[in-house]
């Protein structure tokens, strides 16, 4: 019986060191990083978004938003699809997202590394989708860093080189610096809808979760660069069930 307390006791001494040991050693950035002083156009290079659609399309749809926000899940699930089909396919915008991650959810900061560390090999709209569909899980785990690397081992990335990523301070500053882009363009919640159109200050869409409303803000830019209007939605493409709201 005194060897078998002994090894018990040996194995807490052994996990509570291990404990200690990675808390010490670990490398994983999970909050935004302390950026040196800049100006505008620096910061505008630094924070680069992920854009999807034509590069030569007359609009970009800016989505600053937050992989733990539940409202930015509706908004990814109910509206970004529309606008996918009826706008970026049809090459009349480019989709970016800009993260911007919110203090008052604790693993958010590490979604959008993660995120940006798919992107790395070209899985980043996949793990994107991967994120926001199991928002209810990871978003309240202790570690959702293993949860992530197998995310990515399920759609094919390597999860070496994956891991490598995810456990240092990759992409902290562009994240930390599509924040602070956020805040400059006055974003106090997520998700918050611009509209760029070229021509100046960009049109932020009010109503996102009313695609009608979105359809109006497009279109009209679109006549007025002098394109013609999207198509209308299919029957039942109408008005998006997404509502209202903010992540904070």
């Amino acid at each position: 019986m005194t060897w078998v307390l002994g090894g018990v006791a040996l194995v807490a001494v052994l996990v509570v060191g291990w404990n200690l040991f990675t808390s010490v050693t670990d490398q994983t950035v999970r909050s935004p990083v302390e950026l040196p002083a800049m100006t505008p156009q620096e910061m505008a290079e630094l924070a680069q978004p992920v854009v999807a659609g034509d590069e030569a399309a007359p609009l970009t749809i800016m989505d600053f938003s937050d992989y733990s926000c539940p409202s930015c899940r509706q908004f990814s699930s109910s509206v970004k699809p529309l606008l996918d089909q009826g706008y970026v396919q049809e090459g009349l915008a480019q989709f970016a997202y800009y993260d911007f991650p919110l203090p008052g959810f604790p693993n958010s900061f590490l979604a959008a590394r993660a995120a940006r560390c798919a992107g790395d090999q070209d899985g980043y709209w996949p793990f994107h989708d991967e994120l926001f569909r199991n928002q209810p899980q990871w978003s309240i785990m202790a570690d959702p860093v293993p949860t992530f690397e197998g995310y990515a081992e399920r759609l094919g990335l390597d999860r070496g080189e994956y891991r490598s990523c995810l456990r240092s301070d990759r992409h902290a500053e562009v994240v930390t610096a599509n924040r602070d882009l956020g805040r400059q363009l006055g974003v106090q919640g997520t998700p918050t809808i611009f509209v760029n159109t070229g021509e100046g200050r960009a049109l932020r869409v009010e109503d996102w979760g009313n695609m009608t409303e979105v359809r109006r803000v497009l279109d009209e830019a679109l006549v007025r660069l002098g394109y013609g209007a999207a198509d209308p939605p299919a029957e039942g493409e109408g008005d998006s069930p997404a509502g209202e709201g903010a992540g904070r």
